[in-house]
């Protein structure tokens, strides 16, 4: 039976919470492929990120059951629903998305224009901006991660193109950064995980995260 405007079911909607609520089985459950768009405004100053995350097979399957006609794929309007469940979700994680000015915490705004379609290949994509609450200067050194701190979700940027420079000033450029290789023991520890589940305090999200380092004039 499905109730609501968009045909969305209950049961989907609080299965997705859980997806982005913190879990005891600390190893990844979801995969998501990220690609971010750094954003100027027309002081030069990084105003907004505009995330785009490609979500796993498993994972689009679950989130789509039951949606679309005909064998197509759900509309972006009957995902509408569901992209609101999951960006009120995100908010407890600030929205799995860290950036850094000459060392300092940059603060988002909550996330806009956000929407969730499911692509051709049926492959589920949530795509939001985060406006910063202070526009960012570029020449202090603006670093940006993604990542979930319970690595429930594992993010790996686009092989391809993981980050773009929006209306950025000449001469600005963007370089990733692989994560800070891990020692011996939490190697071992990562290995483990799989079995028993991560403690709390293992923040193995951060340590796994790929940096994205802007750079202006």
């Amino acid at each position: 039976m499905r109730k609501g405007p968009a045909g969305l079911r209950p049961a989907l909607i609080a299965s997705l919470v859980m997806v982005f609520a913190q879990s005891a089985l600390a190893h990844p459950h979801v995969w998501v492929t990220a690609q971010l768009d750094v954003i100027f405004d027309q002081n030069g100053q990084v105003k907004a990120i505009r995330n785009t995350w490609v979500f796993d097979e498993m994972y689009s399957a679950f989130a789509t059951e039951g949606l679309g006609k005909d064998g197509k794929p759900p509309t972006p309007e009957e995902l509408a629903p569901l992209a609101q469940t999951n960006i009120d979700s995100l908010a407890e994680f600030d929205d799995f998305t860290y950036a850094k000015e000459a060392g300092n915490k940059v603060t988002f705004a909550k996330p806009v224009d956000y929407t969730l379609e499911a692509r051709p290949d049926k492959l589920v994509v949530l795509r939001f901006t985060l406006p910063l609450v202070n526009p960012a200067s570029a020449p202090k050194a603006f670093s940006l991660q993604v990542y979930d701190p319970t690595y429930f979700v594992a993010f790996s940027l686009d092989a391809k193109n993981p980050v773009a420079l929006v209306n950025a000033p000449s001469g600005c450029s963007a370089n990733v950064l692989g994560a800070n290789p891990l020692q011996v023991s939490e190697t071992k520890k990562l290995s483990e995980a799989f079995f028993s589940g991560l403690s709390p305090g293992a923040d193995f999200g951060v340590k796994l995260a790929d940096r994205i380092i802007v750079a202006c004039p």
